[in-house]
């Protein structure tokens, strides 16, 4: 994998920690009208990663959860973890 996706990557995972990603999941998916069922099925994501993912019981989900999610609340990855 190219170093810069390697860093960009690491970067971005090591600051949902200190960016409380589930509570802007949360924010997102309520303010859309979605219940937590419909977020996973949209985003095809486990109902129950989508509840950990907001109870912050999840601090390191995958790129490609954050790229599910993100698409699935129509907003960008960034805007889950900035």
């Amino acid at each position: 994998m190219h170093s810069a996706i390697v860093a960009w990557q690491y970067y971005n995972i090591s600051m949902i920690k200190e960016n409380k990603i589930g509570k802007k999941i949360k924010k997102l998916r309520r303010a859309k009208g979605l219940s937590q069922d419909r977020l996973s099925k949209l985003a095809d994501v486990s109902y129950n990663s989508i509840i950990k993912l907001e109870r912050e019981e999840i601090t390191n989900p995958t790129i490609k959860t954050l790229q599910k999610i993100a698409k699935a609340l129509e907003v960008q990855v960034d805007d889950l973890i900035s």
